[in-house]
Formats: C-alpha cells, sequence, structure tokens
C-alpha cells in the first residue's frame, strides 16, 4: 500500500533515498501535473524526473521524464523445454549469442535482411543525416550496455523461458536529446523558472510538442521490433544448442515511455519513466539485478499508480560507488552456478547484485499493483 512522504506524492517504495523523494516532489509542484506523482517500488534518483516514477501531465509533456532511452523494455518467451532438456552447461550459447546479438556502447551489425525489417517502421518524423540513418541500421536489434542483457531462465515449474532487456539505441538517445535541449531553450526564451532545468516541458498543440510526440513515438516501434528480432534470436540460438524446443508466448513491453490514457475522469499524459504498464490484465516483466530472480506478472489494475508497477529492483548505489565499494570477486561468488561473462567481472561491477534493491522486497511493496505469475531464476546472464 502507498504512502504519502510529501504532498501530490504516492510512494510504494518502503527503500529509498531522501533525494528521490526531493526530486520527485520538484515534479509534483509543475502546474501542469494533474494529480499526484506515483513512485513505485523500485525509485531512485535520476536525471530531472525520479527512475519509478509516473507522471501524469495535462497539455504538456517532460521530454528528460521520458529519458533518453526511449522505448527502453523487457521481452520475455516462454518455451517447451524443461530443465531436463537442456545440455550439462549453456557455454556453447554465450559464442553465439554474442556473435548474433552485438552489445556494448556504440556497438552495430551488418546483416542485410535488416532493411527489410525497417522497411515498416520508415524514419523518425525528424530528418537524419545520413550517419545517423545509418545507425538506424546498425544498431537495430542490438543490445546496447550499462544494464541490459540477455538472460537464460527456468521458472517455479522448470521451464525455460529468455528474457532480453534492450531499448532504442543511439537514434533513441540523439532524439531525446535534441528534443530535451530544445526543451530547455524554450524555457531560457519564454522566461520559466523552474526548480530543476532538466524539467523543462514542451506545451500541447505547439509545433515542438508535436515533433516531439512523433519521434518519440517512433522510437518506441524501433526499440519494441528490435527487441522482438532480438528474442527471435536469441531462442532459436537457443533451441539449436539444445536440438529441439518451441515458442509458447511473449511478452513484450516498455518502461520508458508516455502515452495518452484517461484517469481520474481526465484524459492525462502519462509517462511512465521506468514503470510498466499494469492494468488489470497486462503482462508484464520485471527482472532481479545480475544473479537474482525476475518475474513474469499480471497487472490488477490498481488506479492510485496510474495502472502501473516497477519496471525491475531499482538500484540503491551509484555505478561510481559501486565500482568504488564491491569487488569482482564477490561478483563472481554471486555468479556462481551460472553461464555469465565471468571474463569480464571487473567490467560488471556496477551492475553488481548489491548495487541493486532486493528484488523480493521490491516485489512485497506491490502485491497490490500486480499478482506473480512466474518466477524465474537465471542460468545464463549475457550483460551489454
Amino acid at each position: 500500500m502507498p504512502n504519502q512522504p510529501a504532498p501530490n506524492l504516492l510512494s510504494w517504495a518502503s527503500e529509498i533515498d531522501e533525494g528521490a523523494i526531493m526530486q520527485a516532489a520538484r515534479t509534483a509542484r509543475l502546474p501542469f501535473v494533474s494529480g499526484h506523482v506515483a513512485l513505485m517500488p523500485d525509485a531512485h534518483v535520476g536525471i530531472g524526473a525520479t527512475v519509478g516514477s509516473v507522471i501524469p501531465t495535462e497539455n504538456a509533456i517532460i521530454p528528460a521524464a521520458v529519458g533518453v532511452d526511449i522505448g527502453c523494455g523487457m521481452v520475455a518467451t516462454e518455451t517447451t523445454l524443461t530443465a531436463a532438456d537442456l545440455p550439462e552447461t549453456l557455454a556453447a550459447l554465450m559464442p553465439m549469442v554474442e556473435r548474433r546479438i552485438p552489445a556494448g556502447v556504440g556497438k552495430g551489425h551488418s546483416d542485410p535482411s535488416i532493411d527489410r525489417a525497417l522497411d515498416d517502421l520508415g524514419l523518425p518524423y525528424t530528418d537524419l543525416n545520413p550517419r545517423q540513418e545509418k545507425k538506424v541500421a546498425e544498431q537495430f536489434g542490438t543490445l546496447g550496455s550499462g544494464n541490459h542483457f540477455v538472460e537464460v531462465c527456468l521458472d517455479e515449474r522448470d521451464r525455460v523461458w529468455t528474457v532480453l532487456h534492450s531499448g532504442s539505441r543511439g537514434v533513441g538517445n540523439q532524439l531525446a536529446t535534441m528534443h530535451i535541449t530544445g526543451a530547455k531553450r524554450m524555457m531560457k526564451k519564454q522566461a520559466v523558472g523552474l526548480e530543476d532545468p532538466d524539467l523543462a516541458y514542451l506545451v500541447q498543440d505547439t509545433p515542438e510538442f508535436t515533433a516531439y510526440i512523433e519521434d518519440m513515438l517512433w522510437a518506441q516501434r524501433y526499440a519494441m521490433a528490435s527487441r522482438a528480432r532480438m528474442d527471435r534470436v536469441l531462442v532459436n540460438a537457443l533451441f539449436n544448442v539444445v536440438g529441439a524446443g518451441r515458442r509458447v508466448r511473449t511478452i513484450n513491453c516498455h518502461h520508458n515511455f508516455t502515452q495518452r490514457e484517461t484517469h481520474y475522469g481526465k484524459s492525462l499524459w502519462i509517462t511512465r519513466k521506468g514503470a510498466i504498464k499494469a492494468d488489470a490484465g497486462d503482462e508484464g516483466v520485471i527482472p532481479g539485478s545480475m544473479g537474482t530472480r525476475s518475474y513474469i506478472v499480471r497487472g490488477l489494475g490498481n488506479v492510485e499508480s496510474y495502472t502501473s508497477c516497477s519496471h525491475g529492483a531499482g538500484r540503491r548505489m551509484s555505478r561510481t560507488k559501486a565500482k568504488r565499494e564491491l569487488s569482482a570477486d564477490s561478483l563472481t561468488q554471486a555468479m556462481r552456478g551460472r553461464t555469465w561473462n565471468a571474463d569480464r567481472a571487473a567490467s560488471l561491477v556496477d551492475e553488481h547484485p548489491e548495487a541493486y534493491k532486493p528484488i523480493d522486497q521490491v516485489m512485497a511493496d506491490q502485491k497490490d499493483l500486480v499478482e506473480v505469475q512466474h518466477t524465474l531464476r537465471q542460468i545464463f546472464n549475457y550483460k551489454g
């Protein structure tokens, strides 16, 4: 159940730092925020708006609240395989995934079939230069870096699932950055005072607003289609390693996005920054950190959260602090018994499970937002 740590702010987080509350309260004080801002159990400080927040706005949108990874989200596929079908180790899967799903900052690939996949998507509303257009194709179906990952998991029935986290890559970042910069420029030009410059906003029915919405919706479609492609590649690679298997169902959901919805009798823009839509019956994927559990959930349609829930475990340490206080040795210990990028442990310390909130507590905090369908435990982890 939520608590109210500040006016016009409801929080489902049993663990949250004061900085995140203060940041969310600044957002809630904006004049076009309609109602309360909802903080999910994984909420933590972000840029401008709090990661793990749901922001209802009327006739305006904050581009930095959606963030620079527009359409980032999760895709999970349930298969017919069980633990008994798997080989003793999934080591053979790692080089296949590394080769077929490039990962890392700026990484891309050259695949002629991608051109056909992009035909239906077209290009964004804003004209791209030739270098950017090339990046659209090269980075489609690639993972990215940071906390983006590929996993193979077993659920409570020992059924095999694949799970993947990724977004709109370089083109989404560039489009978002352009619109965030433009919004800040407009605020300065109009002498609009803000408590935080990253809360710069665009007003509905202006050319700048229209351009942002069109680019954002395109980037969301790009991110979802890119995840779907990687999911197919991943599942096919797994079936090649095992020598059998069929798909049962796939869940593909955003957690950095905005869309028009009706809440409390009003038509509003609902921005979910690190949150997924959890209306009654909606299926979603909530990952834990490396070495912990992930969850397949069904939304309960809680109106106070604007039918939303958390998008993951949520950071309790910044990347800098994690690198300073945690070690590659302890990460290796936490990942024992799994196939993972063990040779890169030193560069993955900022993704250490201790840098995140306990996912079990996060799930306990949102029992009124979602019901758990399946609990997944990792057996294979590939990080960007």
